[in-house]
């Protein structure tokens, strides 16, 4: 049914009086004639582009596609920039600022005459930013990915971002090959605009936006300069003035059974363990509960569908080519809430009643016959994470799933630096390497630092994985027998901070069980010892983010932005 009352943005466009003067003539110094200004839908495309953020540098031409389609619909586009958060080159880390860019999301929203919203995204944090920050807002929103690069192509073999640079860098390292040909590898591996290509975060947000419905179908793995993004980017201009007419907001669409298709969606396609916390952090923006036990219950038995690096051999080029999330979703049906409502207007059932086909049974597996039977990411507890951790099992070692060993501790990432090639250190493929002080509020912001590179000495020996403990991150592009998001972290005085080198560290995957062979009473002892590290800032964001963060298992929202304040505002400017 199609909402029949004055549109939001009537309050000022619709206004015969002095304020509505002042709406009006200042948006006309554009040249904007004055049946814009009739009632019609006003969309606002939030874009974050920049040309700091590389995966994002081609949004202004998928926002020309995306105006293109809310004027062919009838609706008043309006485009507006917010902070963008480009994950290749932004210190010390873009999750310190996901958080103050979905406050300017939000805000930006709900401060000016927008009845509808389109977000265009795709480096890793602008994706969960644009959403959380339209969730606080509560409007018809619909979500345009960015789309991958190219796949990367390096004598004569593809190659994926992020995961390469992992791989060759070990390389170097051991002196398997030479700094040019090191170098040779940055201009083909980065051969288009777009995101990742692998299923690295980027990819894992997009999968997870269309997942919940929050886009319209197929949308996730169209290459970032495949026309059909751009014919995606238009339709989804018409489809939003459709959405305000018709009121369907973000909250119709964010529901509980939503955030549970994401999470089974996100183990089938091997996505990134960064998938916790984003998707944690919006569902507390729309007040869903979700915890951190529900992906282990929801997801952790769910099958691996995807072969796609890190966890297998191919990149999202050709999981397009294959049929993409439709397909995933085609085989999933049966364990999906498939009644749930999207951006579409349908259901999933409905969006892929006449698509859904699996063109490559290479790159896309049958539930049936899955490359992994249970891969979902497991959450971890124990003493040593009596929150919770996680580990992402289809990207780890089989053998190392059930490991004892001696913990190699790390005070901090300058530590670690400084010594994991010292020829001296004491370490063997057999220990356990500690990385503590990269958490929320320890470095500030929880890195993607997790995936420590071996000591040269073990990768001269040939060893290629160990288990790896931190309470910080690692990029969804990364793999390895890798504990991750340790809760609570070191930095406020979780048993990570306790740990000391010779210490024993049991990990039983199967089990869900990290374990610090320590009893209470010692612990108890070194905490009295324990100092806590001095603030990494006294003033502003930064000071603001480490007295408010919460922590990895909460989604690592600040405090204060959890939950929403809608679209209401009272108050006029002059």
């Amino acid at each position: 049914m199609l909402d029949t009352k004055p549109y939001r943005s009537s309050t000022w466009f619709g206004k015969k009086d002095k304020m509505g003067l002042i709406y009006r003539s200042w948006m006309k110094n554009q040249g904007m004639p004055e049946d814009m200004f009739d009632g019609r839908p006003v969309i606002g495309i939030c874009n974050t582009w920049s040309e700091l953020t590389p995966c994002n540098a081609h949004l202004r031409d998928i926002a020309e596609s995306v105006r293109r389609g809310v004027l062919e619909a009838g609706g008043f586009p309006l485009e507006f920039p917010i902070m963008s958060l480009g994950e290749t080159l932004m210190k010390p880390t873009a999750m310190l600022f996901r958080n103050l860019a979905s406050m300017d999301a939000e805000e930006s929203i709900r401060g000016n005459p927008i009845d509808g919203v389109v977000l265009l995204t795709g480096c890793d944090k602008t994706t969960p930013s644009t959403l959380m920050g339209a969730a606080s807002v509560d409007l018809p929103t619909i979500v345009v990915p960015g789309g991958p690069m190219l796949n990367g192509k390096y004598h004569g073999h593809d190659i994926g971002s992020g995961t390469s640079v992992w791989k060759l860098t070990e390389e170097l390292k051991k002196g398997e090959i030479t700094y040019d040909e090191y170098a040779e590898v940055e201009s083909c591996m980065s051969r288009s605009p777009g995101h990742c290509m692998t299923m690295g975060t980027a990819s894992t947000m997009a999968c997870m936006v269309e997942a919940l419905g929050m886009s319209l179908s197929g949308g996730a793995a169209i290459p970032a300069v495949d026309s059909r993004r751009k014919r995606l980017a238009q339709l989804s201009g018409r489809r939003i003035v459709e959405m305000v007419k018709e009121d369907l907001k973000i909250s119709k669409i964010l529901t509980r059974d939503a955030f549970e298709n994401a999470i089974k969606v996100n183990a089938a396609v091997g996505g990134s363990s960064n998938f916790i916390i984003h998707l944690t952090a919006i569902a507390g923006r729309m007040g869903v509960t979700l915890n951190l036990d529900d992906f282990d219950d929801i997801g952790s038995k769910m099958p691996l569908l995807v072969n796609l690096m890190p966890s297998g051999k191919f990149l999202m080029e050709d999981f397009y080519y294959a049929g993409g999330v439709p397909a995933v979703l085609k085989q999933m049906q049966s364990v999906l809430k498939m009644d749930t409502i999207t951006v579409s207007g349908k259901t999933h059932a409905g969006n892929i009643a006449h698509t859904g086909i699996n063109y490559n049974k290479e790159v896309i597996y049958e539930f049936e016959h899955p490359i992994i039977p249970e891969a979902g990411i497991t959450v971890l507890k124990g003493n040593l994470a009596v929150n919770g951790a996680v580990i992402k099992p289809s990207a780890a070692t089989p053998g190392l799933m059930q490991h004892r060993g001696r913990a190699v501790v790390f005070k901090d990432i300058e530590d670690y630096h400084a010594r994991v090639d010292d020829p001296d250190l004491d370490i063997d493929e057999t220990c356990v390497m500690v990385l503590k002080t990269v958490g929320p509020v320890g470095y500030p912001g929880m890195p993607e630092v997790g995936n420590m590179t071996l000591p040269k000495k073990l990768l001269d020996k040939g060893i290629t994985d160990m288990v790896r403990i931190s309470d910080g991150r690692m990029s969804g592009t990364a793999y390895g027998t890798v504990v991750l998001h340790v809760s609570p972290e070191s930095a406020i005085g979780g048993n990570l901070a306790l740990v000391e080198n010779g210490d024993m560290i049991e990990l039983d995957v199967a089990n869900k069980r990290i374990h610090l062979e320590v009893s209470d009473e010692a612990l108890a002892l070194r905490r009295n010892n324990w100092v806590q590290p001095v603030p990494a800032a006294t003033r502003g964001y930064v000071n603001l983010y480490i007295k408010h963060v919460q922590q990895a298992d909460k989604g690592a929202d600040l405090d204060f932005l959890v939950g929403g304040s809608g679209s209401t505002v009272t108050r006029d400017s002059h």
